[in-house]
């Protein structure tokens, strides 16, 4: 059997439970793929990019939805070796991509910012929807998973000083007509990294050359923080990141004390 086939039964045989049910239930229960949708589904190099196209591949394939996706990587100028990796992978993995250039990291690494790696996703965002509308594409998916939904909500709360998180979908603000959706939202990262293992694949993690150039790395980073943070409180409740997801789906509005809807703020003294 083929390498690219091998990995195609090992999402619905070997990782069936973890990844493609999960991954299914969330395109299910949050609706976000539809009859006739043009999905341009974005590829960074990393493990979670390159799930999320063959699972989307395989819906395409199997599925009884009919819609049409483009795999598209960004160069926003990685080495030639990040760049072959990523290549080599898309041709080990029987993906089609289409890749266009950018000079994000230059810019970036030009631009003196205390959060450089906030700037880099502001403009790759950028990029990515122009080059959506470019393609005709109604929506673009990207590869965040349950643990990015997790580190996020706690990153709003002790640093953010608010509730909230990262949506399984949103309508974009600057580009009309284009939504993002996040398909690998119940899928988590543990599972992702099994089965890159049990396939032997090996993918870029942030090949930012400001990350690789400097001492202020992935090490220092708060989402990092949250991260260890997580599988901390898992050794003491090995639910504790289902119980803080669940929390955001069951927001008991009689006991809290202020809401924000729209940027406008509402106390409970107003209901009291």
């Amino acid at each position: 059997m083929e390498t690219y086939k091998e990995i195609e039964r090992s999402i619905i045989k070997k990782f069936r439970k973890d990844i493609w049910s999960r991954f299914i239930k969330a395109i299910q229960d949050y609706e976000l793929i539809c009859e006739n949708d043009k999905i341009m589904v974005c590829i960074s190099g990393g493990k979670d990019s390159f799930l999320l196209a063959k699972c989307i591949q395989e819906l395409k394939r199997h599925g009884k939805i009919n819609f049409d996706a483009y795999y598209v990587v960004m160069n926003p100028g990685y080495t030639e070796e990040n760049k072959n990796q990523i290549i080599n992978n898309a041709k080990t993995m029987n993906i089609p991509i289409l890749m266009f250039e950018s000079d994000i990291f230059n810019v970036v690494t030009s631009v003196e910012s205390k959060s450089p790696c906030y700037l880099c996703a502001r403009m790759r965002r950028g990029h990515l929807y122009n080059k959506a509308k470019e393609l005709g594409c109604n929506k673009i998916a990207l590869g965040h998973h349950f643990d990015d939904v997790i580190e996020t909500t706690l990153l709003s709360m002790f640093y953010g000083s608010e509730i909230k998180t990262m949506m399984p979908k949103l309508h974009s603000d600057n580009f009309k007509g284009l939504e993002l959706i996040r398909p690998l939202y119940l899928v988590k990262e543990s599972a992702i990294i099994a089965w890159a293992k049990y396939n032997n694949l090996k993918f870029l993690n942030c090949a930012c050359k400001f990350t690789r150039d400097t001492k202020d790395n992935l090490s220092s980073s708060k989402r990092l923080e949250m991260k260890k943070m997580i599988n901390d409180l898992r050794k003491l409740n090995k639910d504790i990141d289902y119980n803080i997801f669940k929390a955001l789906d069951n927001i008991n509005l009689n006991c809290v004390l202020g809401t924000k809807y729209d940027g406008k703020y509402t106390s409970f003294l107003e209901k009291y």
